[in-house]
Order: structure tokens, then C-alpha cells, then sequence
């Protein structure tokens, strides 16, 4: 129970809290219930049975960030019911602090279904109408103090999309003033906006006040009208992104910080659902960020997490702790190593 006017955490509604500390990694943006069939290859028409998981890539980053042993935090919205209860349940057992996430009286928790066929068809079905409570975010109730002090602040194209997220997303972003690394994933859904072109608008916006961004071909294209991986990261250079991250899905991904890069190919995997990879990518994007390392190192690091998720079910349950993704790369490696031997002989 929870006094009336007050989030399911004691927390009034609509106000986000203050923190005392900074975090690693700060995440803003979407969060809801991701409903996942359990039978593989099965159209949602005939799936008899689901699974209940915490989802939105903001919310898994968050997580996976988490996962590999960094103080990960949400801002983010749920609806005042039962699915938000989840939520903040969900949060905390993955060791993301949940502090900023607050209720919004009038809106449900969203959910999103997905249908599964690997390797590389994995509709989705958003029930995020009239609208969202992560789109409900409001600027004047940021705590730009975390929000400054956050080592890494994560945001989404996906925020730019509807007000006020919008704005917030903007207060936030002009508030960091070129603290800590700020990162902006493109993550470009066409269901969110009313046409490619708002989208790159808002995008452009944001661009100014973004260390890195991060996204695959199609979302480059849309950031900044460019679709082949190294226009998109000069592209992204002239509008004053220090490091480009470009996925280019069986061909790897390529990074690029204006006067080095490097094309890293991808992890072999027996995939399952693909659809946690890329957020798995961006929490190891984070961790490798923090860490100091190299461009090759962070993209083999980056690499073999996704692909450690989009070999099994889930998003937010399925990242991987470090151990495991060390362990990925050294399987990497000894693979590749005894594939070039057999050539050789």
C-alpha cells in the first residue's frame, strides 16, 4: 500500500527524487512489460502460453550496465498498476536503482508483444496508446544534478519522439554541457514518429550534445541521411560526434572517433531472439567506455555480448555478467584460430 498522491515506492506522484551519489551509467526513456511467447516459431494466432519480462531498450541497457558490475540508474514512467509494481520489482532485482521511475495515475503500463523466428525475424506489437507513461517524462522534474554528475547518460531517439519527453530529453542533454560521456542510440522505430524526416529533425537537435552515437545502417540513414557505415560516421563527425558507433549487422560494426577506427566482425551464434542484442551491446558500449579501453578491445567486448543475448530468450534476464562475455571471446578466438589452421592445411 502506498498513501494516496505517492508512486508504488513512497515517491509523490510525477516527482523524480534526488540522488546523493553519481551514477555510472544514467538511462532515460522507455520501459514496459515485454510479453514473449514460449513456443519459438510460432505465430502469436497460436501461441498457447508467455513469458513476463521487464523491457525497453533505456530500461535493458540499464540492466545490462548493471550486470557487468556498474552503478546503473532509470529515469523513466510506469502506469499506477499492477505492471509497474513489476517493474520497479524487476529493477531492483537486477540492481538498477529505481529511484526515478515514477507513476503516472491516468496511463497503463505499456507492453510489447513479439512473435519469434529466428534467425532474423522478430516482430513486435507496441500497446503503448494514447500514449505512454515514459513519454510523460517532464523537463521541470529532472534531477539534473544526477543527471550532470552520471558518468555515462544514455538517451534515445525513441524520447524525442512525442512531448514532453522530448523537451526533457533536450533539458537533459544541454544540462550535461559536455560532462562524462553522453550517448545517443539512434534507435530509429517507424511506428513512433509520423515520418522519417521529424524523426531526423529532432535527431539533429540532439546530435550537438552527444559524445557517441551508436546505431545500425537504416537508423544512421535516418540521423543524418547517410546509409553506407563510413559517410555515416563522417556524417555524424560534422555534426560534432566524437565517436561514431555503426552496426552493420553480418559484416560487424565499425567505430570511428574521427582519426582512428576499426571493423570488428561479429560473434558467431546460434540465434534465438535477436531482439536484447543490440540493447546487451550498448550496456557493454557503457562498461567498455568506463573501463578505458581501446577501440578493437570495446567493439570484441561489444560484440560478444550481444551475441551472448541473441542466443537465448530474453532481454533484461539474459545479459551477461563479464565473466561470461570473456569467456565468448576466448570461444571466439579459438574458433577463428582453428578455422585458419584447417586452411591452412
Amino acid at each position: 500500500m502506498t498513501a494516496a498522491g505517492t508512486g508504488p515506492h513512497g515517491t509523490p506522484e510525477g516527482a523524480l527524487p534526488t540522488t546523493a551519489h553519481a551514477d555510472d551509467v544514467l538511462t532515460i526513456g522507455r520501459m514496459g512489460v515485454d510479453i514473449y511467447p514460449l513456443q519459438v516459431g510460432t505465430s502469436l494466432r497460436h501461441v498457447e502460453s508467455f513469458g513476463k519480462f521487464l523491457g525497453g531498450s533505456p530500461a535493458n541497457v540499464a540492466v545490462a550496465a548493471a550486470r557487468l558490475g556498474r552503478r546503473a540508474a532509470l529515469i523513466s514512467r510506469t502506469g499506477a498498476d499492477p505492471f509497474g509494481e513489476f517493474l520497479h520489482d524487476a529493477l531492483q532485482g537486477f540492481g538498477v536503482d529505481d529511484r526515478y521511475v515514477t507513476a503516472v495515475p491516468d496511463l497503463p503500463t505499456p507492453v510489447t508483444f513479439c512473435e519469434i523466428f529466428p534467425p532474423d525475424d522478430f516482430p513486435l506489437y507496441f500497446y503503448r496508446r494514447p500514449s505512454a507513461p515514459d513519454m510523460q517524462i517532464n523537463a521541470d522534474e529532472l534531477d539534473l544534478d544526477a543527471i550532470r554528475a552520471a558518468k555515462i547518460f544514455w538517451v534515445t531517439v525513441t524520447g524525442l519522439s512525442e512531448e514532453p519527453s522530448r523537451e526533457a530529453t533536450l533539458a537533459a542533454l544541454r544540462a550535461r554541457a559536455g560532462r562524462g560521456y553522453t550517448v545517443l542510440d539512434l534507435d530509429y522505430r517507424p511506428m513512433f514518429w509520423s515520418s522519417r524526416e521529424e524523426a531526423r529533425k529532432w535527431v539533429q537537435e540532439a546530435l550537438p550534445y552527444v559524445d557517441v552515437a551508436v546505431g545500425n545502417l537504416d537508423e544512421c540513414e535516418t540521423a543524418v541521411g547517410e546509409n553506407e557505415p563510413y559517410a555515416a560516421a563522417r556524417a555524424l563527425h560534422e555534426r560534432g560526434v566524437p565517436l561514431a558507433v555503426v552496426k552493420q549487422g553480418p559484416k560487424g560494426v565499425l567505430a570511428h572517433d574521427g582519426q582512428t577506427h576499426v571493423e570488428v566482425p561479429p560473434v558467431p551464434v546460434d540465434v534465438v531472439n535477436g531482439l536484447g542484442a543490440g540493447d546487451a551491446f550498448g550496456g557493454a558500449l557503457c562498461h567498455s567506455l568506463l573501463a578505458g579501453w581501446d577501440l578493437e578491445r570495446s567493439m570484441r567486448f561489444c560484440n560478444a555480448a550481444g551475441a551472448i543475448v541473441a542466443g537465448r530468450l530474453a532481454c533484461a534476464d539474459a545479459m551477461p555478467t563479464v565473466d561470461e562475455v570473456e569467456a565468448k571471446i576466448a570461444e571466439a578466438r579459438s574458433a577463428d584460430a582453428a578455422s585458419t589452421e584447417a586452411a591452412r592445411g
